[in-house]
């Protein structure tokens, strides 16, 4: 088993294949893939598409942005707008508006909770993606689910692997030791899953949070307010096909609360694991 590990996107991405052949090249397309990527989709990188689209409302898109756009606009029906790539603002709003490295006690109160469930028009004939005006787009957890998908089939090419980005993972194939071995902490301690293939991406409040103006705020805006979520839930990690489905059904399950989690794990057949805000673990759906 090899592994490699380095910076992107504003965590840290480790990967590991299992290969009799040196995985060099292949760890270093990896790495170049998300870089790549970050540079396309970060709204952190003022020339980047997406901040271009953001300042100018309207982009010639290359595919990759088109498609996690298009991917993004999915979910949002999919989950009746709980997932909503048109929180840029409120995201900022609340605070997060640089990355989050260097997020420190900001002074003063929270501006107004901004809007969310702006227009988003797709052009797929010439590839162009249109904003409605006075709205922003963020991509940021579902651009990293897709990096993470991109980077394990780039790895894949040279044997069973798994890629860990922040806790967004995918794999592909089972080692020769067995299943891939993933640890979900919890209050009273690290519950064991064990993937052979697709990926598991965890949402919460405790991941990235900060103060302002004494009061702390986090960065999973639920869209109905524009202002970070209130949810009972601290946390919640879902296995899905793709690191991007994994992201979404994540923070859709998040926004739910717990009742409203639960009942969906069920009905969808999601296995996720719940950790409410006042301590209790729940499984659900396929793993209950």
């Amino acid at each position: 088993m090899q592994e490699y590990a380095f910076r992107a996107m504003g965590t840290s991405v480790a990967c590991f294949v299992e290969t009799d052949e040196d995985a060099t090249v292949a760890f270093r397309a990896v790495e170049k893939e998300f870089e790549r990527l970050e540079e396309i989709m970060s709204r952190f990188r003022a020339e980047s598409e997406l901040s271009r689209l953001n300042r100018d409302g309207r982009i010639q898109a290359s595919p990759d942005l088109f498609e996690v756009t298009r991917l993004s606009l999915r979910a949002r029906e999919e989950t009746h707008g709980r997932f909503d790539p048109t929180v840029h603002d409120a995201v900022v709003a609340a605070g997060y508006d640089r990355t989050f490295a260097e997020i420190e006690e900001l002074p003063g109160m929270a501006p107004a909770n901004a809007l969310a469930g702006g227009r988003v028009v797709l052009v797929d004939e010439s590839g162009a993606i249109e904003l409605e005006s006075g709205f922003h787009l963020d991509l940021g957890g579902i651009g990293k689910g897709y990096a993470v998908d991109r980077a394990c089939r780039l790895l894949a090419e040279s044997g069973p692997c798994l890629v860990n980005a922040g806790g967004d993972i995918a794999v592909h194939r089972r080692p020769r030791s067995g299943l891939w071995p993933v640890g979900v902490d919890t209050p009273t301690g690290t519950f064991s899953l064990g993937l052979e293939r697709g990926a598991l991406a965890t949402s919460g409040r405790d991941r990235r949070r900060w103060r302002r103006g004494g009061r702390e705020h986090h960065h999973l805006i639920d869209p109905a307010t524009g202002a970070p979520s209130d949810s009972d839930l601290l946390r919640v990690t879902v296995v899905g096909r793709t690191a991007v489905e994994a992201e979404v059904r994540a923070k859709a399950l998040f926004l739910a609360g717990v009742d409203g989690a639960v009942a969906e794990a069920f009905d969808l057949g999601i296995a996720a694991v719940l950790v409410t805000r006042d301590g209790r673990t729940i499984l659900a759906g396929g793993l209950a």
